[in-house]
């Protein structure tokens, strides 16, 4: 029960952060949205950033499931074209429903690990699923170094992401074509 309890809040607090932002990221903010008695998260996560720490390591947990889960399902491109879908089709989901509340909670966390590093090394990113498939795809097309040729690609896709967050809009096939080709050369 603990657990689930555990698991509830942090899954609410990342939903209270994107909706709110850090400033209203709160114990009884986290109560309210969770639908708990006051005093519910301050007794599982005694201090502010308990319940940070906790947010930030549930929203990586769920990131890593969702990249592990959408490369298993995604075989290694064989064409810049079909690596570009498959980018866009991550783009689409990181900016909507589910996928937006978790991208503006990532980064506000991300600004806050500025301050607390012990955030900022929950957050490194990890290996998984879909940046495997992005770094064979690159290895397959003979890149020189195609794990930093992965990181550039990736780190410029979630640039978009953000950007788009911040300014609205969605990201066009064309520009992921364009990061595509210039990790290509």
């Amino acid at each position: 029960m603990a657990t689930d309890r555990r698991t509830l809040l942090a899954d609410t607090a990342i939903t209270v952060l994107a909706d709110t932002g850090m400033r209203g990221l709160t114990h009884r903010a986290v109560d309210r949205a969770a639908r708990l008695p006051t005093g519910t998260t301050s007794a599982y996560y005694r201090t502010r950033q308990a319940l940070l720490t906790a947010l930030v390591r549930r929203l990586v947990e769920l990131d890593q499931a969702e990249l592990e889960e959408r490369g298993a399902a995604t075989p290694v491109p064989r064409t810049a074209d079909e690596l570009a879908a498959g980018i866009a089709a991550l783009i689409a989901a990181r900016l909507t429903g589910e996928g937006r509340r978790r991208s503006l909670a990532r980064y506000a966390c991300a600004v806050e690990s500025a301050h607390h590093p012990e955030l900022r090394e929950i957050l490194v990113p990890r290996d998984n699923q879909g940046r495997r498939i992005v770094r064979a795809f690159l290895a397959a097309q003979g890149v020189a170094d195609p794990e930093d040729r992965t990181v550039t690609l990736l780190t410029c896709v979630d640039g978009l992401v953000f950007d788009r967050l911040v300014h609205g809009g969605s990201v066009q096939e064309e520009e992921i074509r364009g990061l595509v080709a210039a990790a290509l050369r």
